[in-house]
């Protein structure tokens, strides 16, 4: 918890700074855990509700840690028109997580995004940045195996 309070000590501890001080500690963090939220709600004097409730409202904050590898999925028009449902089937499938979720070896991280910006290649996935595109269901399991082989 400790941590966190030095995330915080750096921005003024108003109400209308909550969101500023998740995002400091999910920046860092990569996600938001039920010690941040403790620490945000005592240091900028709300209910653990209030803090909770922004933190639910806003889909930018993550309340699961991630794993080592974050795989994010575009479903922007394009994708989603050449397969995002399928490319979330076969990950999901391969990893036995759904998107939102950590597999328990804290290795892989799945997300749903909005839009990766890579139009042309759709369908994507970007892997911690690592954008692969024009996917295809051999690709996908061959672009898994490489990172599950890199963790060994």
């Amino acid at each position: 918890m400790e941590n966190v309070f030095s995330h915080l000590n750096q921005i003024d501890p108003i109400r209308e700074n909550i969101i500023k001080g998740l995002q400091s500690i999910q920046q860092t963090e990569g996600y938001l855990s039920d010690d941040a939220l403790i620490a945000c709600s005592a240091y900028f004097g709300v209910p653990l509700a209030e803090v909770e409730g922004v933190v639910t409202f806003y889909s930018q904050f993550k309340r699961v840690k991630p794993g080592k590898y974050r795989i994010s999925v575009c479903d922007g028009t394009a994708c989603h028109i050449k397969g995002t449902p399928l490319i979330l089937e076969w990950v999901s499938a391969e990893l036995g997580i759904a998107s939102d979720e950590t597999d328990d070896d804290g290795l892989f991280s799945l997300e749903t995004v909005s839009c990766l910006g890579c139009c042309s290649l759709a369908p994507v996935l970007s892997i911690n940045g690592e954008v692969f595109g024009n996917l295809t269901r051999k690709g996908v399991l061959r672009i898994l195996k490489r990172f599950k082989r890199q963790s060994k």
